[in-house]
């Protein structure tokens, strides 16, 4: 039987801490209280119709959403814990102690639960991964969760989906309708690849590793990449090495977490509903020049794109930290020799340890690969979120957005629950083409070959989310598009 938890004392959202107990029950650490929460939660409950794969905000949100439509589901996460990327220590997780968010809190909370407005504009981790907690507790979720089980094949089963799992006590299998991958995509640490000529004798290490700024102290450290992590690794370093090197090889908009006295998303955001990108763009980079000036100014290499085409990389600290001599900006690299750098001005320098902050790449080994075509990030998603060619087979958070991603799942979550309900409707197949051609080409033409299939604008595309979700209601009253229907079988189409 599943144990019953205490009831829990009034307290703040996302108080922690929380831990895995050794007996695979969840603790949770609330104003002195512990809730034990355990992983046998399947019996009584309906058989699900969905699975969730991952138990991050992306996940969560998914749950929640198909828990509001009356759709059951299971969802599956290789950690101890609920909440992805943000708790710290959990596999797969890339968080470090110093990690705070880098969009604002009232950009960044889920609208279904607002985060205390005493809380810091930019929270860091721990807090974070408190308030994901106390989302999954206080909607229910955490026993729609099978912790420790990590998905390892997803295949189609006649007109459904049958999903395998390896957890503590062995192999599981569901029988499900749908399948949701909401497991992020951050998990596998990208390098540069070809590497770099040479032989290298410093020490290496992934951000995706970085934990403490101890692992910095008293080495010679060039951080490589120009994304929040780099910056935020490269101010830490400047605080306990010897000496701290930055190397870029593009430039990038350095932009400070408050402007005007708001926090700077704030700002763009408020424009978001009034003008397009471009004239939004040109307003934001006079905003910027005239706070903190050009880039170049600091130092930084010309940017070879204009803000808001990329996502965006605040920092409050970066430029302090170059402008009083204790990081130092380097070009690319051209080669290694031993324990010295060669970067492409010709300029040379001593390192002990080189960070690699160069991103990740997507990883979902649990799908047959002739389901992803030309690979995860070029996958021609409908709104970013349904499968065109595998019914039933959905994505919540594969996307780069520019601003936060919580607003983003929880917006793409509900197109889900909407359409497995029987709510929404999609259009029909050609115009689903059509339209997904037409945003690619929209988005090479703001982004480039940047991974253009998964960009979206933060703002527009909240605003289409909600559009689309109204349009695909319509649709399903008058009996128009791609509606679910579910077979006697189990499966749908």
């Amino acid at each position: 039987m599943t144990a019953t938890p205490p009831a829990r004392r009034p307290g703040p959202v996302g108080a922690g801490p929380w831990c895995a107990d050794g007996r695979g029950h969840l603790t949770w650490d609330l104003v002195g209280r512990n809730i034990h929460q355990t992983l046998d939660f399947m019996e009584g409950r309906m058989e699900p119709r969905v699975a969730v794969i991952g138990a991050g905000p992306a996940g969560l949100a998914t749950l929640k959403a198909l828990a509001d439509r009356a759709v059951p589901a299971v969802g599956f996460d290789t950690a101890p814990q609920v909440g992805g990327l943000w708790v710290y220590g959990a596999p797969h997780s890339s968080a470090y102690r110093t990690l705070h968010l880098n969009t604002s809190r009232t950009r960044t909370e889920f609208a279904d639960l607002p985060m205390p407005a005493d809380w810091p504009d930019y929270p860091d981790h721990a807090r974070i991964a408190g308030y994901l907690h106390d989302y999954a507790q206080r909607f229910g979720l955490l026993d729609a969760v099978r912790l420790r089980h990590t998905v390892t094949r997803v295949a189609r089963d006649g007109a459904g989906w049958r999903v395998t799992a390896a957890g503590p006590r062995g192999v599981i299998t569901a029988h499900v309708e749908a399948v949701v991958v909401a497991n992020g995509h951050n998990s596998r640490p990208r390098l540069p690849a070809p590497a770099y000529p040479g032989e290298m004798t410093a020490d290496q290490l992934h951000s995706h590793d970085y934990r403490d700024p101890e692992q910095l102290a008293g080495r010679r450290v060039l951080v490589v990449g120009g994304g929040n992590s780099a910056m935020d690794i490269a101010v830490d370093a400047s605080h306990v090495a010897p000496g701290t090197l930055l190397s870029l090889r593009r430039g990038v908009w350095i932009v400070p977490k408050h402007l005007l006295g708001r926090p700077s998303d704030t700002l763009n955001g408020a424009l978001a509903t009034r003008l397009p990108w471009r004239l939004r763009q040109r307003v934001s980079e006079t905003v910027l020049r005239l706070s903190v000036g050009r880039p170049e100014r600091h130092g930084l290499p010309t940017p070879r794109h204009g803000l808001l085409q990329d996502h965006p990389t605040l920092s409050d600290s970066l430029l302090s930290r170059i402008s009083h001599g204790e990081i130092g900006v380097r070009p690319a690299i051209e080669r290694f020799d031993g324990d010295r750098v060669h970067f492409t001005d010709g300029t040379t320098d001593e390192i002990d340890l080189v960070v690699w902050c160069t991103g990740y790449d997507i990883d979902l080994p649990f799908l047959d690969p002739a389901l992803l075509g030309d690979g995860a990030d070029r996958l021609p998603l409908y709104r970013h979120v349904f499968h065109q060619q595998a019914p039933g087979l959905m994505f919540v958070g594969l996307m780069q957005s520019t601003g936060s991603a919580l607003p983003v799942v929880e917006a793409q979550a509900r197109l889900v629950a909407a359409h497995l309900a029987g709510a929404y409707a999609l259009p029909s197949k050609a115009e689903q083409a059509a339209d997904v051609a037409a945003e690619l080409r929209a988005a090479r033409a703001r982004w480039g070959e940047r991974r253009p299939a998964m960009r979206i604008d933060f703002d527009a595309y909240l605003a289409r989310a909600a559009k689309e979700l109204s349009d695909g209601a319509t649709r399903a009253r008058r009996g128009r598009g791609v509606s679910w229907r579910r077979t006697d079988d189990g499966g749908a189409r």
